[in-house]
């Protein structure tokens, strides 16, 4: 039996986000029903609510960073309790039977994961809603738990722009008096500075604007680079050994490359595209350098994030916002007019 639900949707790529009426599956054995508390705002709710991907499915409620209270649980739920803190990110299904899902790197599913929102459930043939809504039901190998103490508001970006920046940390095994730098200062830039501080690497960051020096210092960043400064890029020349480049449009990748230490690597976290200008390979063959790219992280990756932001008393930066301002928000997200991440409280959702 569905459920009925409320949330916002876009009808077109020209619409605006608008109240709306619509119904979510009744539980199977191992979902999880959240009363949905806060939504975070991630620049890809608005890529795709305007199609810029071109591969959008109207209506849409878009939101992948949503923190939730339990209300409700299948029969075979074992990891969750009524009135438990929960957390849904960007997938809410995958094969579960491929190598990348049995490596617990269901983002990768070779059968494609089914995404929180703007995707087709392949067991029902329904499409997918996402987290500006009352409430969500997922399956619990898809949920999350927020440890006692986790600032809620804060917490919910990290489903996205922490994972996102956290996967690439530990894929290249970044720890205490590792050398990390980050491009880009934005939701995913100010994680990235945040958890590499924790982690215990030395983190520096790239950026185009002086201006940005003295909120990156208070967020942990130890050096600040003017990326326009041909000595300040010299001065680093060999010294990373990953960068985290967090830039969501086409840029020049060889200037940062310089920068690598032996053997290190540049992970693309923010754009997706070809790249231009073209990217000179001598540099990685003559110093075994790499250019990888990384997507957000696995369902355990995930977890682990959480507990070591629980330990750390790590959150994201946050502007709360009643659910009634998300279209002004967006136009506020094309200006960057943000630190670091717009956060909906879903308990404005009916006014």
């Amino acid at each position: 039996m569905t459920t009925k639900a409320f949330g916002y949707a876009t009808h077109s790529a020209t619409s605006k986000l608008a109240p709306f009426h619509f119904e979510r599956r009744g539980l199977r054995p191992d979902d999880v029903m959240l009363e949905i508390l806060y939504c975070g705002v991630c620049h890809s709710d608005l890529h795709q609510a305007r199609d810029n991907w071109k591969n959008s499915i109207y209506p849409m409620v878009p939101g992948h960073e949503i923190i939730g209270r339990v209300v409700r649980f299948g029969e075979d739920v074992t990891r969750f309790n009524m009135g438990d803190f929960a957390g849904v990110g960007c997938m809410v299904h995958s094969c579960l039977t491929c190598d990348a899902c049995e490596a617990d790197l269901e983002q990768y599913c070779r059968c494609g994961a089914t995404f929180t929102y703007n995707a087709i459930d392949p067991r029902d043939g329904q499409p997918t809603y996402g987290g500006y809504s009352d409430t969500i039901v997922v399956s619990e190998r898809f949920v999350v738990k927020v440890p006692k103490g986790l600032d809620l508001k804060g917490a919910a970006p990290l489903l996205c722009a922490g994972i996102t920046t956290w996967s690439p940390l530990r894929h290249w095994k970044i720890g205490k008096g590792g050398k990390v730098a980050v491009t880009g200062l934005g939701g995913l830039g100010h994680m990235a500075i945040k958890l590499a501080k924790a982690l215990g690497a030395e983190v520096s960051l790239f950026t185009r604007s002086p201006g940005k020096a003295e909120d990156a210092r208070r967020l942990g960043a130890d050096a600040i680079i003017l990326s326009t400064d041909a000595s300040q890029m010299e001065a680093v020349k060999g010294k990373f050994d990953l960068i985290i480049d967090t830039v969501p449009y086409a840029h020049d990748l060889n200037r940062y490359v310089a920068t690598l230490a032996t053997s290190g690597a540049l992970a693309l976290v923010g754009y997706l595209g070809p790249l231009d200008p073209a990217l000179d390979t001598i540099p990685l063959i003559f110093g075994r350098k790499s250019i990888g790219g990384s997507l957000i992280g696995g369902m355990a990756e995930t977890q682990e994030l959480f507990d070591f932001c629980g330990e750390h008393g790590i959150v994201s930066d946050v502007e709360i916002i009643r659910m009634s301002e998300i279209n002004e928000a967006y136009e506020r997200l094309l200006k960057s007019d943000v630190k670091y991440r717009f956060v909906i409280d879903m308990a404005t959702l009916r006014e």
